[in-house]
């Protein structure tokens, strides 16, 4: 008699498998972590349009603007992109040249006066 006819053949038996019929065990992914993280995006982008809003416009607005965005941006990369899972090395390496290059944006606008232009 053959394993396959055997009804019960276990198939997610992992240490005495029949190749024929073994089939992986599914894990989740983290569906519950995205979809935390798509309610927090969600209440930040509401918080970020009352602002636009409520404020008037300035510095302070557009700080605020900019630190609301870099917090939406990290929770995006984070999850959406699956940089929380990768080695911290990795990361580094895609996210510390951004902060040059924001840096170095800022050091040119302020070589050329751009600050007190408006």
């Amino acid at each position: 008699m053959s394993s396959h006819s055997n009804k019960n053949v276990d198939i997610h038996d992992e240490v005495n498998y029949d190749p024929t019929v073994w089939v992986p065990k599914v894990h989740s992914h983290g569906t519950s972590d995205i979809w935390k993280r798509f309610w927090i995006l969600l209440g930040l982008t509401i918080v970020d349009v009352g602002f636009y809003f409520i404020m008037d416009p300035g510095m302070a607005r557009n700080i605020l603007f900019i630190f609301l965005g870099l917090i939406k941006a990290w929770f995006i990369v984070g999850t959406f992109m699956h940089m929380k899972h990768e080695k911290k090395s990795l990361a580094y390496m895609i996210i510390l040249p951004m902060f040059f290059i924001i840096f170095f944006i800022g050091w040119m606008l302020f070589e050329g006066s751009f600050w007190g232009s408006f």
